[in-house]
């Protein structure tokens, strides 16, 4: 039997990249997967071939959301174990020319979304005695030119963690987080809108800056998320755990 064998993940922003990752490896652990994203066929395309992974279009930012998506788990499977806040939005936004809808953009996906999230999924996963995985950056600790609104949304999600793990100890429910550095993703393109130029040179500016001298992928952030939900961590709560190569360090 699998690590997750019955239970029930919820991950969010899952059409790709790290979310997606995560999904498959909860579903080869036995879990049963609900993944959000934006795009309808997007989502009908990654979960084929997984009988266990049902997909649900969900913005992150839209208040409406989180009773639909914690509605969805439960009319499907019954129960919810585990909750990943992976959907995430960013952008290079020097703050000379900052913009409010950007500002309430990134704020919206990075901070709202999971607060309103988890506090509906919260009697669930009390329930089981569960546990909830945010997903931060590098820069949720680490300063960057141009990067003031993203950083801070993320400064705000490992706090919220770090709040949230006290608050709900007592229920028995985990909260942890991981803090990737850069990842081989569409993120840099669909959610910061580089063109493929900028995106270059920002991929070598990273490489040039990481200990280890390469970006991560997927898997190596997915790893770290079903390690942290695994019931047999069950003493690790509050904890933002890097995992970029050595970034935050450099």
């Amino acid at each position: 039997m699998g690590l997750f064998e019955g239970r029930v993940v919820i991950v969010t922003g899952a059409s790709g990249g790290i979310g997606l990752a995560a999904a498959r490896l909860f579903a080869l652990e036995g879990a049963n997967v609900l993944i959000t994203g934006r795009r309808v066929r997007v989502l009908e395309e990654v979960t084929v071939g997984y009988a266990s992974i049902q997909g649900i279009v969900a913005d992150a930012s839209d208040p409406l959301a989180a009773p639909r998506t914690i509605g969805r788990a439960l009319e499907l499977w019954g129960r919810l174990d585990v909750l990943v806040n992976n959907a995430g939005a960013g952008a290079i936004q020097p703050f000379d020319d900052v913009s409010a809808s950007v500002a309430i953009d990134i704020f919206g996906v990075n901070v709202i979304g999971p607060i309103l999230l988890t506090s509906a999924a919260l009697p669930h996963i009390s329930a089981t005695k569960g546990s909830i995985i945010n997903i931060s950056s590098t820069f949720g600790s680490k300063a960057g030119a141009a990067l003031s609104l993203y950083a801070s949304s993320k400064a705000a999600i490992e706090h919220l963690t770090r709040c949230w793990a006290l608050e709900l100890a007592p229920q028995g429910v985990r909260v942890n987080a991981v803090a990737p550095g850069p990842v081989e993703t569409d993120f840099l393109r669909d959610r910061m809108g580089l063109s493929a130029e900028q995106m270059k040179l920002v991929k070598e500016q990273e490489r040039n800056s990481i200990p280890l001298a390469r970006r991560g992928v997927p898997e190596d952030i997915a790893r770290w998320i079903i390690a942290l939900a695994n019931p047999a961590a069950d003493w690790i709560t509050g904890q933002i755990i890097g995992v970029d190569g050595g970034l935050a360090i450099a």
